[in-house]
């Protein structure tokens, strides 16, 4: 009876509805990138690729299985030091980074170590989300919320963003730059913040989007853009979100062929393990394209599906939980998730621009997929720790 108790307990404790759409999207990524690996000629051994990938998906299932010991308390104690070396190895990135592949893309933001490629922005998203949560939590439990303490938060929020956007600007990762900004975001809405600071906040960030828009959109502005550091690739892939089949065999190229091949798969697909239409960059950032071809409308909506299920569990996680530091935690990495699946889904069928940010748990690559993880086993150690609403 004990024993069944113990076992009972602990399925109650473990977030099965997290698990399960997780556990169907790498199930996808695996497939998805075989097509993708199998029709591309740059690929010399698939087969090496797809052992590299499964090892990732096996690190990252052990690294949710020793978040899920973490507590709020462990968690909260190595904030600072986590935060701390992901600030290391990024500046690190200033000598270090691959020379050779920020030649091709303009980036500095990847180490090589004898071929085994490593982001460390994609696991700083998990320390900067700690870190946000760790000053909001603090600054909350001896402060009330009047202007000034509201204002005195926000700049120790930036302060805490100001060092990560330098090191983004030096590596020319925009991208996930705007990763950032939407944790940033959602942890400002999140924070207690009176509405009465959100709002003009809200206002200014409208303001500047139009402005955006506008320097982006005109040759004035356009120029404007590169005298300030504007790369002229990045302003290419503008044009290409503008319209997609203006340089349909140069600039436009990787847009216009994604746009092609998910139209291709009609509403159930070609079957799997066809690639009729070559899009470029096929398993990383445009590995969408691959779902929509082979699986048409309904592979899509079924990836899809598994996003919505995956947030929504996510959020009554976030709902459910009485520990102030672990809902700011739980809205970070759910603004980092859903960031990644709507810009890089919305890219790939030309509703927003190309910004080279992967499909979570399903894009090639480790660095991603380990931090994502990561942030899994965070979000399940909320409900695993049996005493998540004690003080820290």
């Amino acid at each position: 009876m004990g024993n069944f108790r113990k076992d009972y307990d602990l399925d109650n404790r473990i977030d099965y509805g997290i698990i399960l759409p997780v556990f169907v999207l790498i199930l996808m990524g695996l497939g998805a990138l075989y097509v993708a690996l199998s029709h591309n000629p740059l690929v010399g051994d698939v087969t090496n690729a797809m052992i590299k990938q499964v090892l990732w998906v096996l690190i990252g299932a052990v690294a949710v299985v020793v978040m899920m010991q973490f507590s709020s308390r462990l968690l909260w104690r190595l904030t600072p030091f986590f935060y701390g070396l992901g600030l290391l190895l990024m500046t690190l990135l200033i000598w270090f980074h691959d020379e050779n592949l920020a030649a091709v893309t303009g980036s500095r933001n990847w180490f090589n170590f004898g071929g085994l490629m490593f982001q460390p922005s994609e696991l700083m998203k998990i320390a900067y989300i700690l870190m946000l949560a760790f000053v909001v939590t603090r600054h909350n439990l001896v402060n009330e919320h009047e202007f000034k303490n509201d204002m005195n938060l926000i700049g120790k929020m930036l302060l805490v963003t100001l060092p990560v956007v330098l090191l983004l600007k030096f590596q020319q990762d925009l991208g996930t730059m705007l990763v950032y900004v939407a944790i940033l975001g959602g942890v400002f809405l999140m924070s207690g913040i009176s509405w009465r600071i959100i709002i003009p906040c809200i206002t200014v960030f409208v303001v500047l989007a139009a402005g955006t828009i506008f320097l982006i959109t005109t040759d004035a502005g356009r120029d404007f853009l590169s005298t300030v550091g504007v790369k002229d690739y990045q302003l290419s892939r503008i044009d290409s979100w503008q319209d997609p089949f203006h340089d349909p065999t140069g600039k436009s190229l990787q847009q216009a062929q994604a746009i092609t091949a998910i139209g291709s798969g009609g509403v159930t697909g070609k079957g799997f393990n066809v690639s009729d239409v070559h899009v470029p960059v096929r398993e990383s950032d445009m590995i969408f394209t691959v779902i929509g071809e082979n699986f048409g409308f309904i592979g899509g909506a079924l990836m899809i599906m598994m996003y919505f299920i995956l947030i929504y569990r996510m959020i009554r996680v976030c709902f459910d939980t009485n520990n102030e530091f672990y809902a700011y935690i739980a809205t970070g990495i759910i603004m980092m998730i859903l960031f990644h699946v709507f810009e890089n889904i919305g890219a790939n069928i030309g509703l927003l621009p190309l910004t080279g940010i992967p499909l979570p748990f399903v894009s090639q690559g480790g660095s991603s997929l380990l931090g994502n993880m990561i942030g899994v086993g965070i979000i399940l150690s909320m409900r695993y720790q049996k005493n998540p609403s004690l003080k820290l």
